[in-house]
C-alpha cells in the first residue's frame, strides 16, 4: 500500500509573512531544531550585494507551533555573518543543518563563493551556538569538508546526526561541470555520498562513493539528503533533477525522492514512498525540493520547498 501523507501547506508563506529587513526573497532548505514546546526552523534567504546587485545568502529561522499551524516569533537578528574576504563562504550560506552537542548546537554549513569560469563552488563548515541556537559563531575561517583529490567540485548539503556512538554525514559532491551547449553556461552534476566520524570535526575520507542510486541516468543532479530513523529503519528524503533545462522546462526540475536502510550503509532507493506533486495551481505543483524530515510526537513530518526553489517559502507534510 502506497503511504498516505497528509499535506499540511505552505508553513511559512511569504505572501503573507515578511522577511527580516534586508531580505528580499526566499525560504530555502528548512531545517528544525526542537524544543519542548515549539520547533525553531532555520531556513535561507537572500539579500542584494550593494557592490554587484548578486544575491547573498543568509540564514534567519521562524519559531513555530509543535503542530506548525501557527507561527510564534520570526528571527529579527543576524544568526550568522557572510564569511571574510576570500573565505569559502564569502558569498553565503545555503543550507545549515543543526543537531544538539551536549550543551551547545552545532550547526553545519554550506558556504558558497564565486567563481570565474564556473558559478560557484562549495564547502562544509562548522558552527556554534552557545545560546540555543539564536546566534552562531564560526569555529574556524576554513571549512571541515571541502572539494578534495576523489571529490574535486561542490561538497555541501550536509545532514549530520549521532548514531551508534558515531557523528554521520550524509552530504552532495560534485562529478564534473558541463556544457550542454556551445554556447549555454556550465552546469554541474553532484550526487548523496556518506561519511562519519568520532568527533564531528574530523571526517573520513569517502572517496567519492555514490550511496543512491540514480534513475534518470548519469546525469541526475541529487540534493540535499536527511535521514531519520523511523519505525525500526532509516528513511532518506532528498531531491533530484536533470542536469540542464530545469528551470524552465516542466518535468526536468527538481522531485522527492527517498530511500531506505538498515544499517545507514546500504540504501535501497524508492521514491514512491515520497509525497507526490501537489495539484496545478499549489504552491508545490511542479517543483518539490529540499527536504528535512524529523519525528515530532511520533510523526513523520517532511518539510520541502516548492516552486521555484522557495520563492513562496516552504510547507509540510505528515505521514499518516
Amino acid at each position: 500500500m502506497a503511504p498516505q501523507w497528509q499535506k499540511r501547506g505552505l508553513v511559512m508563506d511569504l505572501n503573507e509573512i515578511s522577511l527580516p529587513r534586508g531580505y528580499v526573497s526566499h525560504a530555502q532548505s528548512p531545517q528544525v531544531l526542537q524544543f519542548d514546546d515549539f520547533v525553531r526552523v532555520y531556513f535561507s534567504t537572500r539579500s542584494v550585494d550593494t557592490v554587484n546587485g548578486k544575491f547573498l545568502s543568509h540564514i534567519s529561522y521562524l519559531d513555530v507551533t509543535s503542530d506548525l499551524r501557527s507561527m510564534i516569533r520570526l528571527c529579527q537578528h543576524e544568526v550568522l555573518p557572510l564569511g571574510g574576504l576570500g573565505c569559502f563562504d564569502e558569498h553565503g550560506v545555503f543550507p545549515m543543518n543543526v543537531l544538539r552537542v551536549g550543551d551547545e548546537v552545532w550547526g553545519y554549513t554550506t558556504g558558497w563563493n564565486r567563481r570565474a569560469s564556473v558559478s560557484v563552488d562549495t564547502a562544509i563548515g562548522l558552527v556554534c551556538s552557545k545560546d540555543a541556537g539564536r546566534t552562531f559563531e564560526r569555529t574556524s575561517a576554513g571549512p571541515v569538508l571541502a572539494p578534495s583529490l576523489h571529490e574535486p567540485f561542490l561538497v555541501g548539503d550536509a545532514f549530520v546526526q549521532f548514531y551508534n556512538g558515531l557523528f554521520h554525514m550524509w552530504y552532495i559532491f560534485g562529478t564534473r561541470w558541463q556544457r550542454y551547449g556551445a554556447d549555454s553556461a556550465p552546469e554541474r552534476v553532484y550526487k548523496i555520498g556518506h561519511t562519519t566520524s568520532h568527533d564531528g570535526i574530523a571526517w573520513r575520507p569517502c572517496g567519492g562513493r555514490q550511496i543512491i542510486a540514480d534513475v534518470i541516468g548519469i546525469d541526475e543532479c541529487q540534493a540535499l539528503p536527511t535521514v531519520v530513523q523511523f519505525e525500526g529503519r532509516y528513511h532518506m528524503f532528498f531531491c533530484f533533477r536533470e542536469a540542464h533545462d530545469f528551470r524552465a522546462t516542466s518535468g526536468r526540475g527538481y522531485r522527492l525522492g527517498h530511500a531506505v536502510s538498515d544499517d545507514l550503509l546500504v540504501w535501497s532507493r524508492d521514491d514512491t514512498f515520497a509525497p507526490p506533486l501537489g495539484q496545478p495551481g499549489d504552491w508545490d505543483a511542479e517543483m518539490q525540493c529540499y527536504p528535512h524530515a524529523f519525528v515530532r510526537d511520533g510523526q513523520l513530518v517532511l518539510l520541502y520547498n516548492g516552486d521555484r526553489f522557495g520563492a513562496r517559502g516552504f510547507g509540510a507534510a505528515v505521514l499518516q
